[in-house]
């Protein structure tokens, strides 16, 4: 029978009442008296805030908040955080305003309440991005205080602990979040305890019958392993004792989920996962950390290149810990943990441990400059990305370093993720050196930049002044940090390039009117730009180097020249059949000859091959100095660059509106790829006689693969750098007088 309303009322009363009882009893075992209060008044004020509302499990809302400080008490947080975890729900889900928080409590204590409040306010297009702004927005609160991370860490543990109320679409996407983002965190700040909780609890939520079979599977494997267990336990405490060693011996169970996993990525039946038996042993100083792992080495034999030295070089997160895998006895494994008691709480508690034990310990200072450093990373990423989604990939990939550790020239030692180039370490370095780095020396020796790194290797990058990043770097960096920069600096770089292209073409434009740009009146500008709808003269420079305008058109304006338009045909690009043919209608009225297209213009744009990725070079016919060329306007992407004749180029006279005359600057001194197709004997060692013809001639091969053709011949295709026509013209007679070659030829699509 349902109890009636007043009843109800009476019961969460008494309910809340224990609850508050029981925070204010711990929270008294480390804070005073008066700050007690403060958090009752917090509970109070709560209380009001959320009266009336229900969570799905039925039970007053005030019973999340409240049972969210209980979780920090544990933690031996101070009264501000508790506080606001009392608190940290109601700008999100009560009339409540910031404002109104930080008179009552404090400005700190509405900062964090507002940390971790949602944003609720902005209506997003999707689930993801809406989820990806809410995590740009804490991770910026959480640079700003790191308790925001801690609050919130605690409110996922809580609400994963009564998850089950929830229907099972919405289980399964909280669960997911919780193990895509959260445990990573939990993880990246050293909270070991938190970490498992929620992995082996996100576990249970996203595969509920997986997650049942394990732990069937682990209940029922237990008392067969009780006497090993016993057994070494026994052997290690005597061994210890031999070496007059005193520590604390006590065997580990793997967690569900980390069972799970092994048995996923390894491919393992739960047996042979749950067969690794692990002990943890803790001594009371540095010194006896290592002289245990030599007692437990001569007591079993180590397991070659399983020996981990944490704490010589610890995690990125702070942990401390010596690790090495054993034979046991009846040839089980073992793995073994040794840490001092000082490692074993730091381990657990991560960074809360600042607040854990604030009473000297040096050590969680030092963890919690790691947590700082990390998240100065972190606002630095997110001030070069583009979009939370971007960040918060970025971010992702941060979250998940399966570490290799390398050293700088001076000896320091750099963690990068599993996987990390000399780019990523540059980067890691100083975003500086990154952007300008053009070589590097792994281990003293020059390497490819695109060079995966392994543990031990000295890394040193070699810098010039004029490098810039280069986009193929995107192809196989690791790190979100190098990824965000190199993002953001190409997307700057680009609006650049096209400034300067689109400042030349309209140049060449109003030149053609017998104008230059310092001649246009500031209101011609002016007014020019309303009629684009654009803020500035800058803007229009990047859409006509962007190929979204044309510089002839945008001259006309200028001048005062142009036919009037309305604002239906302010962009010039056609859309159809029709406005295709009026734009090319208006530019055989207005302009010269010349500037529409063709072959016969007095002064082409000169290229000089540095224009950067604004101008590209195109694949199909590969122009290089000395061909005849043209550029195809391409919208958005800026100008690509074709020989006259190549075969993509031969409608340029129904669209000549796209087209313009180009030239080659006289001195250039820089390569481009170009194709040769050689004919060769199908015999041993061609491909190297060819390659070593090219080499003689001092051209690089970019790339060559075969086809063969039939039993006497095979074509080998050849992309090689030259710096001109009579650069490869110099080439192709080398190759031709090699005995092995019948034909030479250039592709030119």
């Amino acid at each position: 029978m349902e109890a009636s309303p007043e009843n109800r009322t009476i019961e969460d009363s008494a309910a809340n009442t224990q609850l508050i009882d029981q925070l204010c009893n711990e929270l008294r075992d480390y804070l005073d008296e008066k700050q007690v209060n403060e958090v009752y008044r917090a509970y109070l004020f709560g209380a009001r805030a959320h009266e009336g509302q229900r969570r799905k499990s039925g039970e007053p809302y005030i019973t999340h908040p409240l049972s969210v400080a209980r979780i920090l008490a544990e933690m031996r947080m101070d009264h501000q955080s508790i506080i606001a975890a009392i608190l940290h729900d109601v700008i999100e889900d009560t009339p409540t305003a910031k404002e109104q928080l930080a008179t009552e409590f404090a400005p700190e204590i509405a900062d964090l309440v507002d940390g971790v409040s949602k944003l609720t306010q902005i209506r997003f297009e999707s689930k993801a991005e809406a989820q990806a702004e809410n995590f740009r927005k804490l991770l910026l609160a959480m640079a700003a205080d790191i308790r925001v991370i801690l609050i919130k860490l605690a409110d996922r543990i809580h609400n994963m602990r009564t998850i089950g109320s929830l229907a099972p679409a919405k289980r399964r996407r909280i669960a997911k979040e919780t193990l895509d983002i959260y445990v990573p965190i939990g993880n990246r700040l050293g909270m070991n305890s938190i970490r498992v909780e929620l992995q082996d609890l996100g576990f249970a939520a996203l595969y509920p019958m997986r997650y049942e079979v394990i732990k069937n599977a682990m209940m029922k494997a237990r008392g067969n392993r009780k006497e090993i267990i016993h057994k070494i336990e026994n052997d290690i405490r005597d061994r210890l004792q031999q070496e007059g060693i005193v520590a604390q011996v006590e065997g580990r169970e793997k967690h569900l989920h980390s069972i799970y996993q092994k048995m996923k990525q390894k491919r393992l039946s739960f047996n042979e996962v749950f067969d690794v038996y692990a002990f943890r042993l803790i001594v009371d100083n540095v010194d006896s950390c290592y002289r245990a792992l030599g007692a437990v080495h001569n007591l079993y034999k180590p397991l070659p290149g399983r020996f981990k030295d944490y704490i010589a070089i610890p995690k990125n997160n702070g942990y401390q810990s010596l690790h090495t895998v054993l034979f046991g006895p009846y040839g089980v494994p073992i793995e073994i943990q040794i840490r001092t008691e000082e490692m074993h709480r730091l381990a657990e508690a991560g960074i809360a441990s600042h607040w854990l034990y604030k009473s000297g310990d040096p050590s969680s200072g030092s963890n919690q400059s790691r947590a700082n450093e990390w998240l100065r990373g972190l606002l630095d990423m997110q001030k070069s990305s583009g979009t939370s989604m971007e960040f918060l990939e970025n971010v992702k990939i941060d979250l998940f370093p399966d570490v290799v550790y390398v050293f700088t020239p001076k000896g320091e030692i750099m963690e990068l993720p599993r996987g990390a180039t000399p780019v990523d370490f540059a980067y890691a370095v100083h975003t500086d050196i990154g952007n300008s780095c053009v070589a590097a020396k792994v281990s003293r020796q020059l390497t490819p930049l695109r060079t995966p790194l392994t543990t031990g290797q000295t890394v040193e990058i070699i810098t010039a002044p004029g490098a810039r990043p280069n986009p193929s770097w995107l192809n196989f960096v690791v790190t979100g940090k190098a990824r965000s920069h190199i993002r953001h600096y190409l997307k700057n770089l680009k609006q650049d390039e096209a400034k300067a292209l689109g400042r030349r073409l309209l140049e060449r434009s109003l030149n053609g009117l017998a104008y230059t740009l310092e001649k246009v009146s500031k209101s011609q500008v002016k007014s020019t730009l309303k009629m684009y709808k654009l803020d500035s003269l800058d803007q229009l420079l990047e859409e006509i180097g962007l190929g979204n305008r044309m510089a002839l058109l945008v001259a006309r304006q200028l001048t005062n020249d142009a036919p009037k338009t309305s604002n239906k045909t302010t962009k010039e690009q056609p859309s159809g059949t029709n406005s295709g043919s009026t734009l090319k209608n208006m530019l055989n009225r207005y302009a010269p000859s010349w500037l529409v297209g063709g072959k016969n213009s007095p002064t082409p744009l000169a290229i000089q091959g540095t224009e950067g990725i604004i101008v590209t070079y195109a694949r199909c016919c590969r122009p290089i100095p000395g061909d005849p060329i043209i550029g195809l306007f391409s919208p958005g992407r800026g100008m690509v660059i074709h020989v006259e004749n190549c075969k993509n180029a031969r409608d340029y006279k129904k669209h000549p509106e796209r087209w313009i005359d180009l030239q080659w600057e006289e001195q250039i001194d820089k390569e481009f790829p170009v194709e040769v197709r050689v004919e060769v004997a199908n015999q041993r060692g061609v491909l190297a006689t060819v390659a070593s013809a090219i080499a003689e001639m001092e051209a690089n091969i970019e790339n060559v693969h075969v086809d063969d053709r039939d039993s006497k011949f095979t074509d080998l295709v050849f992309v090689i750098n030259v710096y001109n026509r009579g650069h490869l013209a110099n080439i192709m007679r080398r190759i031709r007088l090699l005995d092995e070659v019948n034909k030479i030829t250039r592709s030119k699509g």
